[in-house]
C-alpha cells in the first residue's frame, strides 16, 4: 500500500517523469522476458546436440559435429547412425515436446484450469485405445492404410475426443469445470476399454500395446518430423495472432466480452489447434503425460499470463523437457533405453500434486 501511495504522489508531483519511469520499467520487463526466451532456446539447442551425441557407440562430440556438417565425413556407418537414427529421435523429441507444451498452455488458458492438458483430459487415453484397437483387431477408422493403421487410428481417436470436448463447450450451461470433469471421465472410460483390449490380446500384441502406452521416440522418422514442423508452422503463428484475446480471456469472460472478444469463436479456433497438436503428438510417440502440464506451469511462473510470451515459452519448455527426458532415458542404465512416458510421469506427478495443493489453498479448501 505504501508503494501505491508513493506512486500516486509521484504522479501528482511530476506526471511526465512518472510516465517515463513507467515506460522504462515496462521495457525492462519485456527485455527480461525476451532474454529468458533466448536463454531457453540456447539450452534447448544444447540439449538436442547432447541427445544426438548419446547412444550406442562412443563417438566424440567433435566427430558428431563433423558428421552433422558433412554426412560423409566419417563414412557411411556413422552417417546412418547419426542422420538416420539419432537425429530423428532428437528432433522428434523437440517437436513433440513443443506440440504438447503449446497444447497444454492453450488448454489451461481456455478452461481456466492449471490442471488441464491432453493427458489429464483423456486425449492420450483415447489415442492409446485407438492404437490398441488397431493392434489387436486390425480395425481402423481409415481403411487400406497399411503400416499407418495404428498411427492413424490413434490420431483420429485423439482428434475425436477433442472434437467431443469442443461440442460440449458450445453449450452455454456447461462451465469449464464441467469440461475438465468430463475429460477425466473420458480418461477412465478409455482406460477401461484399453484394459479389455489388453486382456484379449496375444503376448506379442500386448507388448506392442504396452510399448505404445509408455511412449517412445523409437518410431521417429524424417517424415514425422516434416509433418510435425508443418503443423507447428501453421498453428503457432495462428495462436500468436490471438494472444491478446487469450490474455483478455484470462481476465474473465465478462472482461473479455467487454473488450470485444468473440469468446465462442475463439474457443472453437483454439480447441481446433489443440486437437491437431495433441492428436499428432500422441500419434507420433504414444501416450506421454505431464509435458503439457509441467511446461506451461513453469512458463506461467516465469512470465505470467501474458500470452505473447507464455505460449512460446511453454513450447520451448515442453521441447526442453522432452529433450532432456530423451537424454535421461538413454543414460539412466547403460545399454537400456527406457520409455520416455515413464520418466515424464516421474517428473510430472510431483508437479501435479504441487499444483493441486496450491490451487486448493488459493480457493481456501
Amino acid at each position: 500500500m505504501d508503494r501505491i501511495s508513493e506512486s500516486k504522489q509521484d504522479l501528482v508531483r511530476n506526471p511526465s517523469e512518472f510516465a517515463e519511469t513507467t515506460v522504462i520499467r515496462f521495457q525492462k520487463r519485456i527485455a527480461r522476458k525476451l532474454q529468458l526466451l533466448a536463454l531457453i532456446s540456447i539450452l534447448l539447442l544444447i540439449s538436442a546436440v547432447v541427445d544426438i551425441s548419446i547412444g550406442p557407440g562412443n563417438f566424440s562430440l567433435a566427430t558428431i559435429f563433423e558428421v552433422l556438417l558433412d554426412k560423409a565425413a566419417h563414412g557411411v556407418k556413422l552417417e546412418v547412425i547419426i542422420w538416420d537414427y539419432r537425429m530423428p529421435v532428437a528432433i522428434t523429441a523437440v517437436i513433440v515436446g513443443a506440440m504438447l507444451g503449446v497444447a497444454g498452455a492453450l488448454m489451461q488458458t481456455l478452461l481456466n484450469n492449471p490442471l488441464a492438458e491432453p493427458f489429464t483430459l483423456g486425449v492420450s487415453s483415447a489415442a492409446s485405445f485407438g492404437a490398441a484397437l488397431a493392434i489387436v483387431t486390425g480395425i481402423g477408422l481409415v481403411p487400406n492404410v497399411g503400416s499407418f493403421l495404428v498411427t492413424l487410428n490413434a490420431f483420429f481417436f485423439a482428434l475425436g475426443t477433442c472434437v467431443l470436448l469442443l461440442g460440449l463447450m458450445r453449450y452455454k450451461h456447461i462451465g469449464t469445470q464441467s469440461i475438465v470433469l468430463f475429460g477425466i471421465a473420458i480418461f477412465f472410460a478409455f482406460n477401461a476399454m484399453l484394459a479389455m483390449m489388453e486382456y484379449s490380446a496375444s503376448e506379442t500384441q500386448l507388448q506392442r500395446i504396452i510399448f505404445w502406452m509408455m511412449g517412445s521416440l523409437g518410431r521417429a522418422s524424417w517424415m514425422q518430423i516434416g509433418w510435425g514442423l508443418a503443423l507447428l508452422v501453421v498453428v503457432l503463428p495462428f495462436c500468436m495472432s490471438r494472444t491478446w484475446r487469450l490474455t483478455a480471456l484470462r481476465l474473465g469472460e465478462e472482461s473479455a466480452m467487454s473488450m470485444g472478444v468473440d469468446i465462442s469463436r475463439l474457443r472453437v479456433e483454439i480447441l481446433i489447434c489443440i486437437s491437431l497438436l495433441a492428436a499428432t503428438a500422441v500419434a507420433f510417440v504414444g501416450a506421454i503425460g505431464f509435458v503439457g502440464l509441467v511446461g506451461p506451469h513453469i512458463a506461467r511462473l516465469l512470465v505470467g499470463e501474458d500470452q505473447r510470451y507464455f505460449i512460446p515459452l511453454s513450447a520451448l519448455l515442453g521441447a526442453l523437457m522432452l529433450s532432456l527426458t530423451s537424454i535421461v532415458s538413454k543414460t539412466l542404465t547403460p545399454g537400456i533405453i527406457y520409455p520416455i512416458g515413464i520418466i515424464t510421469a516421474l517428473i510430472g506427478v510431483p508437479v501435479f500434486l504441487t499444483i493441486i495443493i496450491k490451487h486448493s489453498k488459493e480457493r481456501g479448501v
